[in-house]
């Protein structure tokens, strides 16, 4: 099975790809979504699992709702209020939200630091 997960921006697709394994596609609309882009999104998600991480502004939430229609089966990732986008969340809280999607066989859990 394939997943991609679609973000806003390249600072989430980098923040969420220290975390996920290489297997999984992050892809990134750029803050915008035209026809042409949403198109293009469908041909390289084609029958993957999806799954969309946007940040918890209005921004994110209008783009969210954009993609929901064109890719409703996709699951969906949420920052929690306060967080500056998924690029500011804590690793903690990003993988809490990964696992909650049941997407930990793809996670890199960090190395705990040495005491």
């Amino acid at each position: 099975m394939t997943i991609t997960i679609i973000v806003e921006g390249k600072n989430d697709r980098s923040r969420l790809r220290r975390l996920l394994a290489p297997e999984v596609d992050i892809l990134c609309t750029f803050g915008t979504l035209n026809t042409l882009k949403l198109e293009s999104l469908r041909r390289k998600v084609g029958d993957d699992e999806i799954y969309l991480y946007m940040d918890n502004d209005s921004s994110g939430k209008r783009i969210r709702g954009i993609l929901r229609d064109a890719f409703p089966d996709a699951g969906h990732l949420y920052t929690r209020r306060g967080y500056a986008g998924v690029e500011g969340t804590p690793e903690e809280y990003l993988i809490t939200q990964l696992e909650k999607a049941g997407l930990e066989d793809f996670i890199i859990y960090p190395k705990p630091l040495p005491f």
